[in-house]
């Protein structure tokens, strides 16, 4: 790797324009300056100073070389500033996992209650439940959101609680939600373009086990991971969806989205998952007690 030492030192003689300048600025020996500089030129591979006049001028690699040195070394000035200012006013970082399958709609109205944190820092990480839990056992999370409790595992340490259990709800663009199509639900939706989740969703395994007690054979149009975008597919009009009833406000925020009908018996669960060891997180704690 490059000598960032060696760098400066070049940095140095090229705003000062020369090796007896810089080395008194830097009350250095010129020999120590050259021999720095002349390291430096060794590990690019190419001559960055030239004799001009009494003192020194930049080749065009060294004018390369100075413009980003130049950039290196004003953002190291700024550096002690910025970390100051951090230190005085620390960021709370909230790292969130998102399993899939999960309603993206109803995460976000389940973390209403710290979205108005002063200074937060939310990251939110969607995948597989077992990649989360892995990256929560680790430290390198600080909540899941699950369609699941964990499986037990006493190595993991972990808790989990139903956050959130609401009715689904279905809805659709108006050329699909007609006054004939709402008398007939749910039977329509065997004749109606549907959207579902995908087959790793709870929700999605409790619809199925739902179609078939209705005798209904869905007429499905496209599946998803993340009901926030099949939402904005069935505004588009590709077709009717299934939504937690507690993401309903935000779905209702999409214009030309109307209610079909409503499933009283068909329920989807949201699971928090955290860390014993991080059970004193502020943030952990404020989602728990709302």
């Amino acid at each position: 790797m490059m000598n960032y030492r060696h760098l400066h030192y070049f940095w140095m003689v090229a705003k000062e324009g020369g090796f007896a300048r810089a080395a008194e600025r830097m009350d250095m020996a010129i020999q120590t300056i050259s021999a720095q500089v002349r390291e430096l030129e060794k590990d690019l591979g190419h001559q960055l100073l030239k004799p001009d006049g009494r003192g020194v001028a930049l080749t065009e690699a060294g004018q390369v070389a100075f413009a980003k040195a130049e950039e290196i070394f004003q953002l190291g000035q700024s550096l002690p500033e910025l970390v100051r200012a951090v230190a005085s006013k620390p960021v709370k970082r909230f790292r969130v996992g998102l399993c899939d399958g999960i309603s993206k709609l109803a995460v976000h109205a389940l973390l209403k209650p710290v979205l108005d944190t002063e200074d937060l820092h939310l990251t939110c990480h969607e995948g597989e439940p077992e990649q989360l839990l892995a990256e929560l056992a680790l430290h390198h999370l600080d909540f899941v959101f699950a369609g699941q409790p964990p499986p037990a595992n006493p190595n993991l340490r972990m808790q989990s609680r139903v956050l959130n259990t609401t009715t689904v709800d279905w809805f659709g663009a108006s050329r699909w939600v007609k006054k004939s199509s709402v008398n007939n639900f749910p039977q329509c939706l065997a004749e109606l373009p549907v959207l579902l989740p995908t087959g790793h969703s709870r929700l999605r395994i409790d619809l199925n086990y739902w179609f078939e007690q209705q005798g209904i054979v869905p007429h499905v149009v496209g599946e998803f991971e993340d009901s926030a975008l099949m939402s904005v597919f069935a505004a588009r009009g590709l077709g009717v969806f299934p939504v937690s009833r507690l993401g309903v406000y935000d779905a209702g925020t999409l214009s030309g989205l109307r209610l079909l009908g409503q499933c009283p018996d068909l329920h989807e669960e949201i699971h928090g998952v955290w860390n014993v060891k991080g059970i004193d997180h502020p943030l952990v704690v404020e989602l728990l007690k709302a």
